[in-house]
């Protein structure tokens, strides 16, 4: 039998994409005996959306507010980015260049998505740079050479495409968006605040291992110690 499919939609430029991903990779550590994970790129700012961040004048609010509730760091590189005005932030670009690395690593899909977040918002790398994609294989113990000719290849280009419509056909709207699809259903998991092991168990009521109603017991026992 196939193993049960998750899906995770992620913007590299989008914040909350950022401060997800820690929960992503500890919920796909658990569970990658019994799933099979894809991770594809959604398409956040393309087209017209392409402007310079000090167009964003909501950014600084937001990221602080992902900081509160996720723990997400942001660095000072990233920061004088920012105060600088004129960076603009190209998912196309972005995917293309994730597309690139996943092709080289296809097993390392979720670290090189956290990996290129990391080089944008703690080191305030520019994600159309081709440098920035060899210091992430470097990193990642890639070949930087075969990283380069998949970044300028075609296939690349196609592949980011690709992912910008199966995102839409997975209803995937706004970013991060986790999914897993079982008999014939997609079924969200979580939002961009959820803990792993509530991952985990949300996944359990997907899979019908649990049922929806245990779910709610178990939200319930935590109200309770909390408020106690």
């Amino acid at each position: 039998m196939p193993l049960p499919r998750v899906t995770y939609v992620f913007d590299a430029y989008c914040g909350w994409s950022y401060g997800f991903a820690p929960s992503v990779y500890r919920f796909i550590q658990a569970n990658e005996h019994r799933v099979e994970l894809r991770v594809i790129s959604g398409g956040l700012l393309t087209g017209d959306s392409r402007v310079p961040v000090s167009a964003f004048s909501h950014l600084a609010q937001t990221n602080h507010r992902i900081s509160q509730l996720t723990g997400a760091q942001f660095g000072q590189p990233y920061q004088r980015l920012l105060a600088s005005g004129r960076f603009v932030m190209d998912s196309e670009a972005a995917a293309r260049g994730f597309a690139a690395l996943r092709q080289c690593a296809p097993e390392e899909a979720l670290k090189l998505a956290y990996a290129l977040q990391i080089a944008f918002y703690r080191n305030g790398r520019d994600l159309s740079d081709a440098d920035t994609y060899i210091n992430i294989a470097l990193d990642a113990g890639l070949d930087p050479s075969a990283v380069l000719a998949q970044l300028h290849s075609e296939e690349s280009a196609r592949a980011a495409v690709a992912d910008f419509s199966l995102a839409r056909q997975l209803g995937a709207d706004s970013f991060p968006m986790l999914l897993v699809e079982t008999g014939g259903r997609k079924i969200q998991l979580g939002g961009v605040v959820t803990e792993p092991e509530r991952l985990t168990q949300e996944l359990d009521a997907a899979l019908g291992l649990i049922d929806r109603s245990e779910l709610n017991r178990l939200d319930t026992e935590l109200e309770q110690f909390a408020y106690n």
